[in-house]
């Protein structure tokens, strides 16, 4: 009995070490990060990583469930706000302020994970509220008619971009394109825009983007 109680205390240490490292690594390196090198931060061998964590999608999805709590707690919290169109550019901010501390966080939300289900369940509710939020301010004559949730999801892949390319160079850039988003999103509009993506469009478009860094 005790030798059992070591080997799962040490499967639990391993976990926990393996957790923490991919958080780092993943926050500095995006998601294109290797599991190699998440093991190598971890102090353990691929072996181990494999043995907790079969398919990187589990890592990312045990990595990141708390972030997307935050995120769904982001809309709740902008769906609680008096002023729809305040509560929707809050959120938008808060957001994008949570993908520019976490290069890793900025791609989970470019992309989508099926075999994550807890992760993916999370998303589609906090979805459904993101739905109502951009309803609501439509409704208060505050955002742009053709305003369509798709375009949240362009607008969190230009900021990933430009948090990626800008890095530690010019680390307040975004700041400086999601207002310039922001206030394209106002109505009046000033004119029409293109057709927005498609939903289907816009899913097979995230999950190339999760199958080109999850090998």
């Amino acid at each position: 009995m005790p030798a059992e109680t070591s080997l799962r205390s040490d499967a639990e240490r391993n976990r926990a070490r393996i957790l923490t490292a991919a958080r780092a690594v993943f926050r500095r390196d995006g998601l294109n990060a290797s599991m190699a090198s998440v093991a190598r931060e971890a102090g353990v061998g691929l072996a181990t990583l494999f043995r907790r964590f079969p398919a990187k999608e589990d890592l990312v999805a045990a990595v990141f469930s708390d972030r997307m709590d935050a995120y769904a707690d982001a809309v709740a919290t902008a769906l609680a706000d008096p002023d729809p169109w305040h509560g929707l550019t809050e959120f938008i901010e808060t957001v994008c302020a949570m993908q520019a501390a976490d290069y890793g966080f900025a791609d989970v939300l470019t992309m989508t994970f099926p075999t994550a289900k807890g992760l993916e369940q999370r998303r589609d509710e906090a979805y459904h509220g993101v739905v109502r939020l951009i309803e609501g301010a439509k409704a208060a004559g505050s955002l742009r008619q053709d305003f369509t949730p798709e375009d949240l999801v362009l607008l969190h892949m230009a900021n990933a971009g430009v948090v990626n390319a800008t890095g530690d160079a010019a680390p307040g850039a975004w700041h400086r394109v999601v207002a310039l988003m922001i206030q394209s999103f106002e109505a009046p509009a000033r004119g029409p825009l293109p057709a927005s993506p498609e939903p289907d469009a816009m899913y097979q478009a995230m999950l190339r983007a999760s199958r080109q860094c999850l090998p």
